[in-house]
């Protein structure tokens, strides 16, 4: 039993992709940008979907189009200086209330929003509710969690 889409089905795929991306650029003055990036070898491609945020100045996702899944992420923010326990449990608190996305650690400790969905789930929805939802997400976490990880440099403010 294989779940893994065939090149064609994949060419169908990406091209809807583009095609939702473009239409939800034209309809929300949020969306920058989209490019349609150079994908990892071990993927099909790969976007990068630039919105202007409130709360943070920019929020870029990428989506990397696979043989199986769409997956998807956002960089939050550097690793915290200070209160690190404080940081990481206010990390995973936030984590039991997410929906197709999750807090996660990267290079440097550097804080990610990621998540991955089957390809077989895949509609223009869910790709809308994917780069909703974390740009929703980022707006809501960025400031408490800036408070928390970079306290001393904001205690005036």
């Amino acid at each position: 039993m294989s779940d893994l889409f065939s090149d064609s089905s994949l060419a169908i795929i990406e091209r809807q992709i583009d095609e939702w991306l473009a239409k939800m650029k034209s309809e929300d003055e949020v969306i920058l940008a989209i490019d349609h990036g150079d994908p990892d070898p071990a993927y099909r491609a790969r976007w990068y979907v630039r919105m202007k945020g409130d709360t943070k100045d920019f929020i870029t996702v990428w989506l990397t189009l696979g043989q199986r899944t769409l997956r998807y992420e956002t960089y939050v923010m550097p690793a915290p200086e200070e209160n690190i326990a404080e940081f990481n449990e206010n990390l995973l608190r936030r984590n039991d209330n997410l929906i197709g996305v999750h807090f996660s650690l990267g290079l440097e400790d550097a804080v990610y929003l990621r998540g991955e969905l089957p390809l077989s789930g895949l509609a223009e929805l869910e790709v809308d509710r994917i780069v909703g939802s974390i740009y929703a997400h980022v707006e809501q976490c960025f400031r408490p969690l800036l408070s928390i990880g970079f306290a001393s440099r904001f205690k005036n403010q």
